[in-house]
């Protein structure tokens, strides 16, 4: 259906749409991140959308409803849908249908494309921010405000603040989050090699000066093992900011946000004690052959054959259990004295470790759905979306349909997993691969509190290994940075050209600190030069664009 043939936009919005909007070519390693974190007791809009006839409610189930979805992304293929034990249980039993529309592997491209063709998909999932918003002025988007009490379970999952953080200057809610939250999550920090980490003695890995000890330990005695595995784009690097102050998640000094806040200001990244302390560490682990060589040019799969064979000592990143699970399995198999562990966060001498906090979660949680004025029946979309963020809905699409790995649920609407669910790991695990893409509409805290619900009723040698050390240290450790999303300014505004500028004035400086200086001095001397340059693109403008939507971020939370 045409989207102009229902809400008048100008031709230079939809040239601005053209131009603006763009996708995100990374992996859908959040959505990981989202599915491991966490849930509270459900709520009373279990059946919302299966509720008696009256007031005009969307019946699903009662007719067939089926619509397009378009993920706006690169990497993201659709799974077809009712191919999976969960989707073919809601094809069959809700009668929903969804019909995938590929990027192509050019997501900016294919968007665009549907824009001037007057052709956009019913469903559009993608990352919060400028795009949503260039799409919501050009009136290509339908408000869900009429929907929310009719179709409880969002409202009563994400809370007002979260849906606050979500309205758009007109005042509407348009986003659907998925892997929303209103209690901590994640699973950035420190992985450890049990078996040369027991080798070595066991010694105290709480401090930098411990880390350093050990990582020298490690080059001298397993000169075929990498002391210190930074990941992908060196991301290692940037959690050991976290190390070097309190309460300061590494995602202050990160591309993503640089900027630091300070009292009521957002203040620059390049003066910034802990970043550039971090840096002066880290060049002094390059300096004496602790980091790989190819730290900042590594692939995804370099890292992850790292891992999953033992060939590192330490692991740091935002998501270490994403590998350190496969290759704790793979290597405990071989050897039962192998595997990995986690440790607390690193922390510099006479900071409390308390207070440290290498990763960070937000309530709103990774990106959103939105349904635009293409749909024929938004309001049955958006029934099936709010049933599918609903206990029922979350069940069925993370664990499979009521029978073989869970059975009926407790008084709090928790899922009874069966011994299935333990025995039959590889067939779960199949399963639950399956459905990893097609869960748009994640309910963290519901996930997470039936998953732990569950495994605190199990032996130790029983426990899955990530609900393990989440429990006992990364969902401890990881800072509510909700004050500070969206940011970003649109990439084709004059703070989003500074922002592209600065950027890469950063990226440079950081590879430059790390792997070309030979001292502390010279560390030091290429942050002030890049803070001059950043200086000179722009960069106070950015920072004043910054405070101000922190600041408007701050007091949307307070209503």
């Amino acid at each position: 259906m045409n989207v102009f043939s229902k809400k008048t936009a100008s031709v230079a919005a939809v040239l601005s749409l053209m131009i603006g909007l763009s996708a995100c070519s990374g992996d859908n390693s959040n959505s990981a991140t989202g599915a491991d974190s966490s849930a509270n007791t459900p709520k009373n809009g279990e059946a919302s959308a299966n509720a008696p006839a009256g007031g005009g409610m969307y019946m699903l189930g009662e007719q067939p409803l089926e619509f397009s979805f378009y993920g706006h992304y690169d990497w993201y293929t659709m799974p077809n849908w009712g191919e999976d034990l969960s989707t073919q249980w809601i094809k069959e039993n809700k009668k929903v249908n969804v019909v995938p529309v590929s990027s192509g592997g050019n997501a900016k491209q294919k968007l665009s494309t549907m824009i001037v063709s007057g052709e956009l998909p019913d469903v559009i999932w993608l990352e919060r921010g400028a795009d949503v918003e260039q799409l919501r002025a050009a009136g290509a988007l339908v408000p869900f405000d009429d929907y929310l009490d009719k179709y409880p379970n969002l409202k009563e999952w994400a809370g007002e603040s979260t849906l606050n953080m979500l309205r758009s200057p007109d005042g509407k809610l348009y986003q659907f989050p998925n892997w929303y939250t209103t209690q901590p999550n994640g699973n950035s920090g420190y992985l450890v090699n049990k078996k040369i980490y027991n080798e070595l003695g066991a010694p105290s890995l709480e401090t930098t000066d411990d880390l350093y000890a050990y990582l020298k330990q490690v080059k001298e005695k397993y000169p075929d093992v990498v002391p210190f595995e930074v990941g992908q784009g060196a991301e290692g690097v940037d959690v050991l900011s976290s190390a070097f102050a309190e309460n300061r998640p590494y995602v202050y000094s990160a591309l993503s946000m640089m900027a630091i806040p300070t009292g009521s200001e957002m203040t620059s990244v390049f003066k910034d004690e802990a970043f550039r302390s971090s840096l002066v560490y880290a060049n002094q682990l390059y300096r004496d052959k602790l980091i790989s060589a190819d730290a900042f040019t590594q692939t995804r799969e370099q890292v992850e054959q790292k891992i999953i064979t033992g060939k590192i000592a330490v692991y740091a990143a935002s998501s270490p259990t994403e590998f350190g699970a496969i290759g704790n399995s793979l290597l405990s198999e071989q050897d039962p004295d192998a595997g990995y562990i986690m440790v607390w966060p690193i922390h510099k001498a006479g900071l409390d470790k308390n207070k440290i906090y290498p990763g960070a979660y937000n309530q709103l949680g990774w990106n959103v759905s939105v349904i635009t004025t293409a749909a024929e029946d938004p309001e049955a979309v958006f029934a099936f979306l709010d049933w599918f963020t609903g206990p029922e809905g979350q069940r069925i699409i993370m664990w499979g349909p009521e029978g073989k790995y869970w059975d009926g649920t407790d008084a709090e609407g928790a899922p009874l997993f069966t011994e299935a669910f333990t025995t039959d790991t590889k067939g779960r695990d199949e399963l639950m691969n399956a459905t990893v893409n097609l869960q748009w509409n994640g309910n963290t805290v519901y996930v997470d509190n039936s998953k732990m619900k569950f495994e605190s009723t199990l032996p130790e040698d029983k426990k899955s290994w990530e609900t393990k050390w989440q429990s006992e240290i990364t969902w401890k450790t990881q800072y509510n940075t909700t004050e500070f999303v969206n940011l970003a300014p649109a990439g084709d505004s004059n703070e989003g050209i500074i922002n592209q500028s600065v950027g890469e004035i950063y990226e440079k400086a950081r590879a430059q600190a790390v792997l070309n200086a030979k001292s502390e001095a010279e560390v030091l001397a290429i942050l002030d030069k890049a803070e001059a340059d950043a200086q000179q693109v722009g960069y106070s403008e950015l920072l004043k664009y910054k405070t101000e939507k922190w600041q408007e971020n701050l007091s949307k939370l307070k209503q």
